[in-house]
């Protein structure tokens, strides 16, 4: 197993904003905190034969992600996710019918084939296009290392069927308490409430570990041994520009931390804060290098030499 690579399935598009538009989509936000924290992932992902796709390859080149496994589609663009900004928060509407929808099942694979990585990141909306979904399928053939599932349930672009594959093909499962709520009713699981919702998706789908973000007041997470960890949200909330891209940093940190072996406690304080900060920047993903320095300080991480 190679400690510091982790592949990343899923989506690379833009978030169009009223005032420009970013780069993001989860796999590629993830894979950019990642690397500044050292470790080497790999972004298994299309885009479309276009000018999206040269400003995506050479921002992933600046910052130094592995673009090998960035397929390129003669027909559909790159992604695009329209941002409207309201008093209390933002909401999406997502594009159809995208790049992403159709990564190669064959592509995907022998992207794979050269690496042993230490954990597969994928989530829920590059799902939707059955193309995609077959090469995750695919993906999960060639490789063996546990599975860090991110839900990311976006109207109208989810179901009871890529739920439960989900699941099944999860060891670790991260989800926010209103999307916990959701996976319940589609899955006409007979109880309520948080504890009782992951427990019995543990017991459902043996997974491992289902992490819950809970806002601004913090996270929890529950291990299949009915461990529990919790933290609490700060007494002071800091101010928002946009919350785009939040719960991509908490998912990256409780990696590093997954993968470096911190407490759990550990990991959800770290996670939560950091998450925090990237609230306080337009996008989901900062511009420059110098965001890491006192989180790289603060937990020690040698950058050069990822574990």
């Amino acid at each position: 197993m190679q400690r510091d690579v982790v592949l990343l399935f899923g989506e690379v598009l833009f978030d169009v904003f009223p005032d420009g538009r970013r780069p993001g989509g989860a796999p590629l936000n993830v894979a950019r905190h990642l690397r500044a924290f050292g470790f080497s992932p790999r972004l298994i992902t299309r885009t479309g034969s276009d000018a999206e796709r040269a400003v995506l390859l050479d921002l992933m080149r600046r910052y130094e992600l592995d673009d090998s496994g960035v397929q390129i589609d003669p027909v559909h663009p790159t992604g695009q996710v329209l941002v409207e900004m309201h008093a209390d928060g933002h909401s999406f509407r997502i594009l159809p019918d995208q790049a992403y929808d159709y990564v190669s099942a064959e592509l995907a694979s022998r992207s794979a084939a050269n690496c042993v990585p230490a954990l597969v990141y994928f989530g829920t909306l590059a799902q939707r296009g059955m193309q995609s979904k077959r090469a995750l399928q695919a993906l999960f053939k060639a490789v063996s290392a546990p599975r860090f599932l991110d839900v990311n349930l976006r109207n109208p672009w989810f179901g009871e069927t890529v739920i439960r594959d989900s699941l099944l093909h999860a060891d670790i499962a991260k989800v926010n308490e209103e999307e916990l709520e959701v996976i319940g009713q589609l899955l006409r699981i007979p109880v309520r409430g948080r504890a009782g919702l992951a427990s019995a998706l543990i017991q459902r789908f043996n997974i491992g570990k289902i992490l819950v973000t809970l806002g601004a007041r913090g996270a929890w997470l529950l291990d299949r041994d009915g461990s529990e960890s919790e933290i609490a949200g700060p007494v002071e909330s800091a101010s928002v520009v946009d919350s785009v891209g939040a719960g991509d940093g908490f998912s990256a940190v409780f990696i590093a931390g997954l993968l470096h072996g911190w407490p759990p406690a550990v990991t959800l304080e770290r996670a939560d804060r950091f998450a925090r900060a990237l609230c306080g920047i337009r996008g989901a993903i900062p511009q420059d290098d110098s965001f890491y320095s006192p989180w790289l300080r603060e937990w020690g991480l040698d950058v050069e030499s990822p574990k």
